[in-house]
């Protein structure tokens, strides 16, 4: 058995300014689009930061994520805006199980999945240091600093207040949402007849069921389907053993 649904959306009309940058307008894009800055790499230096394209209203320095001026206005701003990663709402949603038999045995599987969907790790509720949150192991291991001026590192350099340069919306903390999970598993055993007329039962079937017990996806931090926030509660992986028991 299996099932698979892929739905699109997109703007045919959207009562908006007359850009210049084409890359802005909202038609022809899916309803649920984002829209950010492109995100090259982090500076190097504080010298670097100071004799690149002003970014904003934040005085940025070595660390700090490094938009492209996609216009070449010699400016970062809302007219480097464009589309960034695949709608919100995942356009694939699909799945796919068996279930079968052999003698007293029985046997079912189901996994469930999505795709074209990406997601943005939100960085003020994961940001070091902020609402009595700790410096997560991801962030600890994968940080520029100054003895470390690693422009691909995951987080950009540490600071006791939230930079608005590195959490406005961008390519930096853009997520692929696509995922495979083994949503349920069962494996079963059904005693003999022969057996079950000495016990003086009709049925007796011992089993053994999980749910959520694998999930294949590229994103590692924390479970793919809690988004952008890895602080809050986890699917749960369920596991299960039992008997159905019938009598005459």
């Amino acid at each position: 058995r299996g099932n698979f649904t892929y739905a699109t959306s997109k703007y045919e009309v959207y009562e908006e300014s007359a850009y210049k940058e084409p890359w802005r307008y909202h038609v022809g894009q899916s309803l649920k689009q984002e829209y950010g800055y492109i995100a090259e790499r982090l500076f190097v230096s504080d010298e670097e930061a100071a004799n690149s394209p002003k970014q904003g209203n934040t005085k940025v320095q070595g660390g700090d994520i490094k938009y492209l001026d996609v216009n070449n206005d010699g400016v970062i701003d809302e007219k480097d805006i464009v589309p960034i990663g695949n709608p919100t709402t995942p356009e694939i949603v699909y799945g796919f199980g068996v279930s079968a038999g052999y003698k007293n045995f029985d046997f079912s599987i189901f996994f469930q999945g999505s795709g074209n969907t990406s997601f943005w790790i939100d960085t003020n509720k994961t940001a070091p240091f902020q609402n009595n949150t700790q410096l997560l192991k991801a962030y600890a291991d994968s940080h520029w600093a100054e003895d470390n001026q690693d422009v691909y590192a995951m987080w950009p350099r540490l600071s006791p207040d939230i930079n608005s340069n590195n959490t406005v919306k961008s390519t930096w903390f853009m997520r692929d949402g696509a995922f495979l999970r083994l949503k349920q598993l069962e494996v079963g055993y059904t005693l003999p007849q022969n057996l079950l007329s000495k016990l003086r039962v009709s049925n007796l079937r011992f089993y053994l069921s999980g749910s959520n017990l694998l999930l294949f996806s590229k994103f590692k931090l924390w479970d793919v389907e809690m988004g952008g926030n890895g602080l809050g509660y986890p699917l749960q992986r369920v596991f299960n053993i039992g008997l159905n028991l019938s009598f005459n």
